[in-house]
């Protein structure tokens, strides 16, 4: 296995369970990833969006690194103080 793509697909084969766990850590990192580029975009610090959440800086910088998954309300938070949206759709 040479690339990312290659890994995945390789643990999604191995089982039902390890697709279902790559498949979250995909989604999350996609959710994250957006949060992130959209604090920058903003040119908002990880201190000032914390204190637009009433939340702390850590765990803006915990939930940035992957390090924890927020609760929805945080995640909420986090979204509305970076004016995104979640939404959810239906897969296939």
């Amino acid at each position: 296995m040479r690339t990312w793509g290659e890994y995945k697909a390789h643990v999604k084969a191995v089982s039902f369970e390890e697709r279902c766990n790559m498949e979250r850590i995909e989604e999350a990192t996609t959710i994250v990833s957006s949060i992130i580029k959209r604090r920058q975009e903003l040119g908002i610090s990880q201190r000032a969006l914390a204190e637009r959440c009433g939340i702390p800086q850590s765990s803006v910088a915990r939930i940035e690194t992957l390090k924890t998954t927020p609760k929805l309300d945080t995640l909420i938070k986090l979204m509305q103080a970076l004016d995104l949206r979640l939404q959810v759709a239906a897969v296939g």
